[in-house]
């Protein structure tokens, strides 16, 4: 029998964005415990660009090996196509999405088929469609796993402890890069639970940020948010590494800092000093947690941001957009 090929983006070697491929590439075969999902829309995170580069972000011994040819991504919204026979839950022609085998392996999203855990997938909330819901999983999951539940024991890699989410209902509550792709969600989610919310970004984000339910606003590119911001109760900082540390001085003793990226993260000696926790984590894929905030994205109590939404076959035009930065939600591609 013949192998069955389909539209995929693939690379045969790291570089910039001129190395994605738009080719024939074999049709995933299912596995026990797997779905076969036919793509409607992918959904671009940051791990993508990362992958698609060598993870030079990371250090060497966290790089996993990786063969050519290789396909990244791994948020997806579309159609079960097929089901392993051990699989309930889910029947052909539902309307599904997923985050798949994230950070444990490869989830092969730029593709017309993506093969998925059942552990892995959700059903898409019926109140918006495949682009929507196909940028939601990785950043949702993201906010979702920071600020209301861990959703998993595994060992967190960034810390010796596991991330705790603190409560957020009265509290006050910072969040820098909050017009991205994590940050327009923390943002939500926050206010969803009765806290207070500073939304720090530049000034065409406002009205947009403010929509999505920001009580005060700071444009960092007139104000310096460490320098007016005092006694807050937690801030999520969207952006994390490297400067994460000059957030301490914003908060209150007892406070939190959330650094989304982890890497690179320091200050720990000054949070010790001022009695602030700083605490990340690892976003994990969980169908589970999927199914759960699907009904938000359903009832429009967590909307999500669409920046841009390129065909698969331009999947490097897509990358090129994301290089430029001041992204306002998510990049999408398309699949016919």
């Amino acid at each position: 029998m013949s192998e069955k090929t389909m539209k995929a983006i693939r690379q045969h070697a790291f570089g910039g964005p001129e190395v994605l491929q738009y080719e024939d590439a074999p049709q995933p075969t299912l596995q026990s415990g797997e779905v076969l999902v036919r793509v409607h829309a992918v959904g671009l995170n940051p791990p993508d660009w990362y992958l698609r580069d060598g993870l030079k972000i990371l250090p060497p011994e966290w790089r996993p090996p990786v063969q050519f040819p290789l396909i990244l991504g791994t948020d997806i919204s579309g159609r079960v196509a097929e089901i392993a026979p051990d699989v309930q839950g889910f029947a052909v022609g539902d309307e599904v999405y997923s985050m798949v085998r994230f950070p444990t392996g490869m989830g092969e999203a730029y593709a017309e088929y993506v093969s998925v855990p059942v552990s892995d997938l959700a059903h898409k909330p019926a109140g918006i469609d495949h682009i929507h819901a196909a940028a939601a999983p990785m950043s949702l999951l993201t906010a979702w796993q920071f600020l209301i539940d861990e959703g998993h024991d595994a060992p967190n890699p960034l810390q010796p402890a596991p991330h705790a989410p603190v409560p957020l209902e009265g509290k006050t509550v910072l969040v820098n890069g909050a017009a991205g792709g994590v940050g327009h969600f923390a943002v939500q989610i926050a206010k969803w639970k009765g806290a207070h919310v500073t939304a720090v970004a530049s000034g065409r984000h406002e009205a947009f940020l403010r929509d999505l339910g920001a009580d005060a606003f700071i444009d960092y590119t007139q104000v310096t948010p460490e320098d007016v911001v005092h006694d807050v109760d937690l801030v999520v900082d969207a952006i994390g590494g490297p400067t994460t540390a000059r957030f301490l001085r914003t908060l209150r003793r007892g406070g939190a800092l959330f650094p989304i990226f982890g890497l690179g993260a320091s200050g720990g000696e000054e949070a010790e000093q001022r009695g602030v926790t700083v605490s990340t984590t690892q976003v994990r894929s969980n169908g589970a947690q999927l199914e759960e905030v699907g009904r938000l994205l359903d009832n429009a109590t967590i909307r999500v941001a669409i920046d841009s939404v390129f065909p698969l076959a331009d999947a490097r035009k897509a990358h090129e957009r994301a290089a430029e930065g001041h992204i306002r939600g998510k990049i999408v591609l398309t699949v016919d």
